[in-house]
């Protein structure tokens, strides 16, 4: 499974200091925690990296609207990883979606 999200990681260069998620890279109080709650700690750090990329691309897109944006590459390769984040972010929740209704299928 990480062998796609690294695919697209690696596919765009990015601008913004956001690390590609680490499943094996568990610190602080997730570390002591449980497998339940270092997942949970994991899934919203990266929802809230989606919304720090999804944020700089709206800032980028508010100063090219206003003229005062230097460069328009920085709003395109913004806004394209916004929405290849986003992409991702729907395809795994659709997938764990799917999971979840088919495990619920199943017979007891």
């Amino acid at each position: 499974m990480t062998a796609p999200i690294e695919a697209i990681m690696t596919s765009v260069a990015p601008t913004t200091a956001v690390a590609p998620l680490e499943m094996g890279d568990v610190s602080g109080a997730a570390a002591a925690a449980g497998p339940n709650e270092a997942f949970a700690a994991k899934l919203g750090g990266a929802l809230e990296n989606l919304q720090a990329t999804q944020s700089k691309a709206d800032d980028l897109a508010v100063q090219a609207a206003t003229g005062t944006l230097q460069d328009v590459h920085d709003y395109t390769i913004a806004s394209t990883e916004a929405a290849l984040a986003t992409q991702l972010t729907v395809a795994l929740r659709n997938k764990a979606v799917e999971a979840f209704n088919e495990i619920m299928r199943m017979p007891a």
